[in-house]
């Protein structure tokens, strides 16, 4: 992973855990339910992006091998993989 990229995910983590921390707390503090509904969707928010993230870097260092491979499998395979992970379905 490029390290300017990992910093980048790194820093999202650390504020994901943060987040899931303050959630935890608002649980156990009996907090209003839609105040820690609104939480959860930020963080939520939050690992999308960093999902996100995750998925360019992986384009620009492993999709640039792959999307030139001479093997149409090899191609395919990359593309359905970048597609399930995207899309949360992968197996």
């Amino acid at each position: 992973m490029a390290t300017e990229n990992q910093k980048k995910l790194l820093l999202s983590l650390k504020k994901i855990a943060w987040m899931i921390a303050k959630i935890k707390d608002m649980v156990e503090q009996d907090r209003y339910c839609v105040d820690i509904a609104q939480q959860i969707r930020a963080t939520i928010g939050l690992l999308k992006r960093a999902n996100t993230l995750l998925l360019k870097n992986h384009l620009q260092c492993c999709g640039k091998k792959k999307l030139v491979s001479d093997d149409p499998r090899e191609v395919e395979e990359f593309i359905d993989q970048m597609i399930a992970a995207r899309e949360g379905t992968m197996k």
